[in-house]
């Protein structure tokens, strides 16, 4: 399956889980209730996956961990925030650089329409959805 399509598919999952429970709860409830419908679909989907640092030739736990990411392809990361701000969206390059993925999602479900509370991220370039 090509990137595009997988992120078009996390992103259908994520409508779903948006048209049902809307905004307004934690983080946690959104990543778990999207890891159910990402993995109902059909695809692999891991949570809250360790990330090590590689600094002079070692890897070190300092605490990084992924929200979701779906088929070892596509770093998710859940938000339920006012919006999305720069720091989120450092965050999610760096997740991208540290896990040697190219596409990630940050996916805000504290809008009242989900499709302003998308970014997809490429490493070396910058999307909005």
């Amino acid at each position: 399956m090509e990137v595009n399509e997988l992120t078009e598919r996390i992103i259908g999952a994520a409508v779903e889980v948006h048209r049902e429970l809307g905004p307004g709860l934690l983080e946690s409830a959104y990543e778990a209730c999207l890891a159910f419908e990402i993995a109902d679909s059909g695809l692999r989907v891991e949570r809250q996956v360790l990330l090590p640092l590689r600094y002079r030739g070692r890897y070190l736990d300092c605490g990084y961990r992924l929200d979701l990411w779906v088929e070892r392809l596509v770093v998710v990361e859940a938000k339920a925030v006012t919006r999305i701000e720069p720091v989120h969206e450092a965050q999610l390059l760096s997740y991208l650089k540290l896990s040697s993925a190219k596409v990630g999602l940050i996916i805000n479900f504290h809008v009242p329409l989900l499709k302003a509370g998308i970014k997809r991220m490429v490493l070396g370039l910058d999307e909005s959805t």
